[in-house]
């Protein structure tokens, strides 16, 4: 149905909408489409993810860290909640058990 995770993300409205004008890229806020309770159930289990991270030595961990430096905390959890529903993405189209710390390649 979706070709890759990306457009998956953006019918949950997890992507940022674009305004680019004149070749130059302006990404906003979230574009907020798509199915409301799925992006809401991701977004507070990315808030969870987030409250763990500082205690969590795994490469989620480590990463979400790394953007806590540079990033607002409500970034780093869409950020999160895009991620999840990328891998969301790649498992069920690959049709394999989720394997952590393994990158799944989609059929």
């Amino acid at each position: 149905m979706f070709k890759s995770g990306r457009q998956f993300a953006a019918l949950l409205g997890l992507v940022p909408r674009q305004n680019s004008s004149g070749g130059k890229d302006r990404l906003g806020r979230i574009s907020k489409m798509g199915d409301r309770y799925l992006r809401k159930l991701l977004v507070v289990g990315a808030t969870s993810v987030i409250r763990g991270a500082g205690s969590n030595p795994t490469k989620t961990g480590d990463w979400v860290r790394s953007l806590m430096e540079r990033k607002p905390a409500r970034v780093v959890t869409v950020a999160m909640a895009n991620k999840t529903a990328r891998i969301a993405w790649a498992v069920l189209s690959s049709r394999e058990a989720y394997r952590p710390g393994q990158s799944v390649t989609a059929a």
